[in-house]
């Protein structure tokens, strides 16, 4: 493919002052369009340090040195909130984080070519790099992926790396919304884009943060005190601006609620805890919330929960179902990691009518209706050529 053409605009301009960027954002402002990225570090905070935020229009990029002395950022807050200006992201996920950390809100409206790539029928979770060498004929260059961000002053390969990817990206764009829009799937798109438009999204509550340990036990006091702990570290973390696992990690939890210490020498007994740490100002607060879940009366602990139904699904029909949702993302082009997981699959074969997003909106009519026929025996699978393909059942006499 050759590359396409693209209009003659400036080398991207290196952005260090608010004047500069509130100049950058009045003219980004008239735009129907802009593309934007972030370069970030994460590797020694809980939260993402903004580093650089990349924008591009029609006829100019620019790269924003976040980290710039002085520099405030509100008039790029004012752009992304701008409801006339699209914001195109690619794998927007962590770069809206920033934004809702940063801003309070998600960049509204906004179009993710990851999500839409997977609608226009390039694959699951396809990369950047080859949707780009597939719309565009372009190329990556993958030199700075690990850079330092952080470092100053930004050197000018970073500086052309970082314009690179929203360059690109206006590309990438244009053609996926035109072949969208060709194939009426924009509205499929737009739905996707309604769990991205959430803030609640982007901020992890707490609350449930003992879900993703998975513990196995119906024990109400362990489970208790998962709950407690998992909570106190999400929010310690938060505290202190460490990842979760630098502060405690999972196995070290774990073993600190099914043992429930009384004090800093029980506490330093558990895998990578040390005794500074147990003996310190988290160690206490530690101590503080076993201690909180230790007086809860048996009466007042939680539920266990119950147990999930024991049945399994019919093994031969998770794969029919699989097979017709492999044949029906062919036809229509669509990945079939985006309109239905395996345990999707699995709800289908068990429940009458599980609510699941496979039986909602557009997957319905692509996937949805189909596999209810083919659980209730109306249509069988046959093959015709090189396709699969439903074949209608009869009643029985």
């Amino acid at each position: 493919m050759a590359r396409p053409h693209r209009p003659d605009f400036p080398p991207p301009a290196l952005i260090t002052t608010t004047e500069d960027l509130a100049a950058l954002c009045t003219r980004l402002a008239s735009e129907t369009f802009v593309t934007v990225d972030t370069e970030f570090m994460r590797e020694r905070t809980y939260f993402p340090e903004l580093c650089v935020v990349q924008l591009a229009g029609e006829r100019e990029v620019a790269v924003i040195d976040a980290e710039a002395e002085g520099i405030d950022l509100a008039p790029l807050g004012d752009l992304l909130a701008n409801r006339d200006v699209m914001k195109v992201f690619h794998a927007a996920r962590q770069d809206i984080e920033i934004f809702v950390l940063r801003f309070g809100d998600v960049p509204r409206p906004l179009f993710d070519t990851q999500v839409a790539a997977m609608v226009a029928g390039f694959g699951d979770q396809v990369g950047y790099d080859a949707l780009v060498s597939g719309l565009t004929g372009g190329s990556i260059d993958k030199a700075h992926r690990f850079t330092d961000w952080s470092a100053r002053p930004l050197s000018p390969a970073q500086i052309a790396y970082a314009a690179a990817d929203v360059t690109h990206l206006r590309e990438v764009y244009r053609r996926l919304a035109a072949r969208l829009q060709a194939d009426g799937r924009l509205d499929w798109v737009a739905e996707e884009m309604g769990v991205l438009s959430d803030p609640a999204t982007y901020r992890p509550d707490p609350e449930t943060a003992w879900e993703r340990l998975r513990p196995r036990s119906n024990n109400r006091r362990f489970l208790a005190m998962v709950k407690a702990l998992a909570a106190w570290r999400e929010r310690e973390a938060q505290r202190v601006n460490i990842p979760r696992q630098r502060l405690l990690k999972d196995e070290a939890l774990l073993e600190i609620a099914a043992t429930s210490p009384t004090d800093a020498e029980g506490l330093a007994r558990a895998r990578g805890v040390t005794r500074g740490f147990a003996e310190g100002r988290t160690g206490t607060s530690l101590l503080e919330a076993i201690a909180a879940v230790r007086a809860v009366p048996d009466a007042d602990l939680p539920a266990a929960p119950q147990p999930r139904d024991s049945a399994r699904p019919s093994a031969a029909l998770v794969s029919l179902l699989k097979v017709l949702l492999a044949a029906k993302c062919e036809q229509h082009h669509v990945a079939p990691k985006l309109v239905a997981s395996s345990d999707d699959i699995d709800r289908l074969v068990l429940e009458d009518a599980p609510d699941i997003p496979a039986l909602h909106g557009w997957r319905r009519e692509v996937f949805g209706e189909d596999a209810l026929a083919l659980k209730a025996g109306r249509v069988g699978l046959g093959v015709a050529g090189r396709k699969i393909r439903l074949l209608p059942i009869g009643e029985p006499a």
